[in-house]
């Protein structure tokens, strides 16, 4: 009878233990920049109740640009980023381990747009040597795209001078007032330039398939993504589960419903005060979002290739992608 209660007494406390790791519904998750539609299942899950239904208390933080919402997941002020994938590489290229456990986009839907007030003549991503180009922070995933390009087309990661710009509204004043000569920029803001300004001279866009193809050569690419540090995805198995079935479940609610009544779910501000402007974004995004939330190995790989193109930490490292990245916290 001693042994039985003994082993018993074990069990009920391993139960406990396990329940109060998987049990934490208050969940802080750092958003590289809320109203970009690159982020928008993030806000939408909230929108929808999803997060409440799968019993937890989320908390959005908008952090403006992905490097900030790494800073902030290594400074432990939040828990979650809802970011680009590519930051868990760079995070084991330094040896600290990250893992992105529910992917959001399939297309990195990142564009990179001419100024239609530049002072200089740019015809093709050559002509950026010298230039200053817009990012929405330095070492973002906007950043790593420019210096890809700028690699791929025979020039210096750093032959292009980045300016801070954002990535909204502030993003969309700077390129249409000619205070860089170009930028990468996502969704709503591309949108809102054109309408504002017109066609501008769109020197490289990832926003489809074809796009991809044409700057990558793959059609999948593993772009934003919900990732946290290995440590806290190991003590809170349980909440991490429940953060990628919100945001599966989102996925598919996007998948179901059309541009106009994805818009009518989210922040009127986000809008950028045009609503018409805003549907017609979330429409040309259609396409980019994933609809299962799976990490392809694919995408991955591309994303790595990327980054090993400038930077040189990641090319030297022995990097496993498969740390990187998992599919276990989806819903079976």
């Amino acid at each position: 009878m001693k042994r039985l209660l003994t082993v018993l007494l074990a069990v009920l406390t391993l139960a406990g233990c396990v329940s109060t790791v998987d049990d934490r519904t208050e969940v802080t998750v750092g958003v590289g920049g809320q109203p970009l539609l690159v982020y928008l299942p993030t806000t939408l899950a909230d929108r929808l109740g999803h997060y409440r239904e799968e019993g937890l208390q989320v908390k959005l933080e908008d952090m403006q640009s992905g490097s900030k919402a790494l800073q902030a997941l290594q400074g432990g002020s939040v828990h979650v980023v809802s970011g680009y994938y590519d930051h868990t590489i760079q995070m084991q290229a330094k040896n600290r381990a990250a893992t992105a456990f529910a992917g959001m986009l399939r297309l990195p839907s990142l564009a990179l747009v001419v100024s239609p007030k530049s002072s200089r003549l740019i015809t093709s991503i050559t002509d950026l040597r010298g230039a200053t180009v817009g990012v929405t922070s330095p070492g973002s995933s906007t950043d790593f795209f420019l210096k890809y390009l700028l690699v791929r087309h025979g020039l210096a990661a750093d032959a292009a001078g980045v300016a801070a710009i954002g990535g909204d509204a502030g993003a969309v004043a700077a390129v249409e007032q000619g205070k860089v000569d170009a930028a990468v920029m996502v969704e709503p803001s591309i949108s809102l330039l054109r309408q504002r300004a017109g066609n501008p001279r769109i020197l490289a866009d990832t926003h489809t398939v074809d796009g991809l193809k044409a700057e990558f050569g793959v059609d999948n690419y593993a772009a934003s993504v919900l990732y946290s540090t290995s440590e806290w995805l190991a003590a809170n198995t349980g909440t991490a589960r429940k953060l990628a079935s919100a945001i599966v479940r989102t996925l598919k609610w996007i998948d179901q419903h059309s541009a106009a009544e994805i818009a009518d779910r989210m922040p009127p501000e986000y809008t950028v005060g045009n609503r018409e402007v805003y549907i017609a974004a979330i429409e040309r995004m259609k396409e980019s979002f994933s609809k299962d939330g799976v990490i392809h190995s694919d995408g991955a790989q591309t994303a790595y290739t990327v980054l090993s193109k400038f930077n040189t930490g990641v090319a030297e490292a022995k990097i496993d992608l498969g740390k990187t990245y998992t599919n276990d916290y989806l819903p079976r």
